[in-house]
């Protein structure tokens, strides 16, 4: 199985200039190729392949030297981002929806480098992580790296922090014993998650509980003229707080995600689209601090790691239909209590929805 390993980085100061104008020179490139594109198709009406553009780079290094400070295949990639948001924004385009065109990328929006191919122009020496044109840049290795390495990608964050990321595959997964029980699970907002044998776990809220934080550093931030050191100081504390938060709610997920598939064998979810979701004036924020999409993620990888089966189902008609005799009938949202007037069950809306996940994902294994 394939899996990522994150790990913090800390550059010297020389170092950190170097990724910094790597970045950079990625910026311009990844600009460049997307002018290409654009331009081929509306001059010409030619569709550019990214091993074509691919193929313009020495030339393009004649025209701009700085090109030669960033490693080769960290320059090809940059062709095969521009490709992959092409084919993303074509395949929005089939599907019916509302695609927004690839954006040119602003100052300080190019925030990663990829090295394609392990053990060249990166490796892990006894000092730290290699990497072409910048030296040994020291490395935390808090869990140990499995399986081969495929790809490297050392990544900037607002914050100031550099990360690498390890793509490998080959990674010996831990199977956990057989357990034959299984779980629907039904997610809310007022509720995080409920689970089918009755189990609430509750919203922990991180970003409201924040909000006041933020508001402060935000206003502040306001106040400071553009392009001053201290607004750029400010900046970088309202980027803390909102890391801070990223940090909780990814941990909390990863805990609830191993507490469930630890205890169920067979575990069934709501196939539902977030983005769509979102859309929702009233429950925007909501929805988004929950982080549904990170958590089914979770769950997904950690089943397939322990040998658990994970299932989607549709969700559709989960909350209007009654668990114990089917009966459907219209459910408000502000109706937290599912009362069945054909067989008089009584149960509370998220515990009837999850049993209706858990009925049709078993349906739905044959």
């Amino acid at each position: 199985m394939r899996k990522t390993f994150k790990y913090r980085l800390y550059p010297t100061r020389k170092q950190e200039t170097l990724l910094h104008q790597q970045l950079e020179e990625g910026r311009w490139l990844y600009n460049h190729f997307l002018e290409h594109r654009k331009n081929a198709w509306e001059w010409y009406g030619v569709s550019l392949s990214h091993y074509g553009q691919q193929n313009t780079l020495p030339d393009l290094k004649k025209e701009r030297p700085s090109l030669d400070k960033v490693y080769s295949q960290t320059l090809q990639n940059v062709a095969v981002r521009v490709d992959l948001a092409f084919k993303a924004f074509f395949r929005r385009v089939k599907h019916g929806e509302n695609p927004g065109y690839p954006r040119f990328k602003g100052k300080g929006q190019y925030s990663s480098i990829t090295y394609p191919q392990w053990n060249s122009g990166c490796d892990l020496t006894g000092k730290g992580l290699r990497l072409s044109k910048i030296g040994t840049v020291p490395i935390v290795l808090h869990r140990p790296v499995e399986g081969k390495i495929k790809t490297c990608t050392v990544l900037w964050s607002s914050t100031g922090k550099w990360w690498v990321t390890f793509s490998c595959e080959n990674v010996q997964a831990l199977v956990l014993p057989d357990n034959p029980l299984p779980v629907g699970i039904d997610v809310g907002v007022k509720t995080f998650a409920t689970l089918s044998d009755g189990t609430a776990i509750g919203n922990p809220k991180f970003l409201k509980r924040s909000a006041k934080r933020i508001a402060q550093a935000q206003r502040k931030l306001d106040l400071q003229k553009k392009g001053s050191s201290e607004r750029a100081r400010i900046k970088k504390v309202v980027a803390k707080v909102h890391e801070r938060v990223a940090f909780k709610r990814t941990d909390f997920a990863h805990q609830e995600s191993m507490k469930i598939v630890n205890s169920s064998g067979r575990i069934f979810v709501e196939d539902i689209t977030v983005n769509e979701m979102n859309s929702h004036r009233c429950l925007n924020r909501s929805i988004r601090d929950v982080a549904w999409s990170q958590f089914f993620s979770f769950l997904s990888y950690k089943a397939e790691s322990a040998g658990r089966e994970f299932r989607k189902v549709n969700p559709a008609y989960t909350s209007q239909t009654c668990s114990s005799c089917g009966h459907r009938q219209k459910m408000p949202l502000s109706d937290r209590t599912y009362s069945c007037p054909c067989c008089g069950m009584e149960k509370d809306r998220d515990h009837n929805a999850s049993l209706n996940i858990l009925r049709l994902g078993l349906e739905s294994r044959g």
